[in-house]
């Protein structure tokens, strides 16, 4: 547990209407379910709500944001500082006409991919196939079948520590693979998608197909955090991983996938320590064997637990 900074926060915000919770649970909130706490955890109502928290928490003070969790690994001794998770406040979804689509950063990208297609909207349907949130998706450039969010994003809004709203366009994203550029310090609320007009049934049609093939071919039931490596240029880290021996391999609580061993799985009740052990193992494999350094995609975020000697030492 965390010391309780919360009372000291909201003393410095008086007017918050979000929620400020002390040692909140940080494992309830991811799809891997390990981790420990967050020493603060904050919900802001809207964006005005954030920006009026950001204005006035200390600056010696940790922040981030993070989404549904799909793609987070929660270390076990929790994260201190401030978590902050976007919720009712950040799920519009407005139709703009002329293919645009205006969303908040906490609506699902499935949620995206679906009111696109409901407005004949095309070129969004990869959505489909993302297991995360608009903000999440800005900020690695999310992409899946082909498609990418910087073949779609016309402008983003994100409110920094000072409390200062900031607009960028496609360009000012500074996107690359999985991704951008924007200071990790500010934190998506909003964004404008294009696509090109199209047929709500087809495009309905290939967010099936796109939903069929996930089934498929990843284990999308199964406590997971998605992809857990980048592709190296011109390589699939799933055929590295393979070809490291590494398919099924296990770490205590957790191993790499049967069906696509490029997704690691929680299945008996691993530790955060576990899946990190485990993934740092497949990239020391795999470069031992191929000379690539795989690069995490999954997120890993907190601090470690103590060893049982600080724990001694603390009492």
């Amino acid at each position: 547990m965390f010391q309780d900074i919360a009372a000291a926060l909201l003393a410095d915000a008086p007017e918050l209407r979000g929620k400020l919770l002390p040692n909140a649970s940080m494992s309830e909130l991811t799809w891997l379910r390990v981790g420990g706490p967050a020493q603060v955890l904050f919900k802001p109502a809207d964006e005005e709500d954030l920006a009026y928290f950001l204005a006035r928490c200390p600056a010696d003070i940790p922040v981030m944001a993070v989404g549904v969790g799909s793609n987070l690994l929660v270390r076990d001794g929790g994260v201190p500082g401030v978590v902050i998770r976007l919720g009712r406040g950040f799920n519009d979804i407005e139709p703009l006409g002329g293919a645009r689509i205006r969303v908040g950063a906490a609506v699902p990208d499935v949620r995206l991919a679906q009111a696109a297609a409901q407005a004949g909207i095309a070129k969004l349907a990869f959505y489909r196939g993302i297991p995360g949130t608009v903000g999440g998706a800005l900020r690695m450039n999310a992409g899946a079948h082909g498609g990418e969010t910087k073949d779609v994003l016309v402008e983003a809004r994100a409110v920094d520590r000072s409390g200062a709203v900031h607009v960028y366009d496609n360009a000012g994203m500074g996107f690359t693979y999985r991704h951008c550029g924007v200071p990790d310090d500010q934190i998506f609320t909003r964004a404008v998608f294009e696509g090109v007009p199209g047929d709500p049934a087809e495009i309905e049609r290939q967010m099936q197909c796109v939903a069929e093939y996930r089934e498929a071919n990843q284990p999308i039931k199964s406590r997971t955090g998605g992809s857990t490596f980048k592709n190296p240029p011109g390589k699939s880290a799933w055929r590295l991983i393979d070809e490291a021996g590494c398919r099924g391999f296990r770490v205590g609580g957790a191993h790499m996938s049967e069906m696509h061993c490029n997704f690691l799985i929680n299945d008996q009740n691993a530790t955060a320590t576990d899946i990190e052990t485990l993934g740092e193992t497949v990239r020391k494999r795999v470069f031992e064997k191929t000379g690539i350094m795989l690069d995490w995609e999954i997120k890993r975020i907190g601090v470690p637990a103590p060893t049982s000697a600080a724990l001694a030492a603390a009492e």
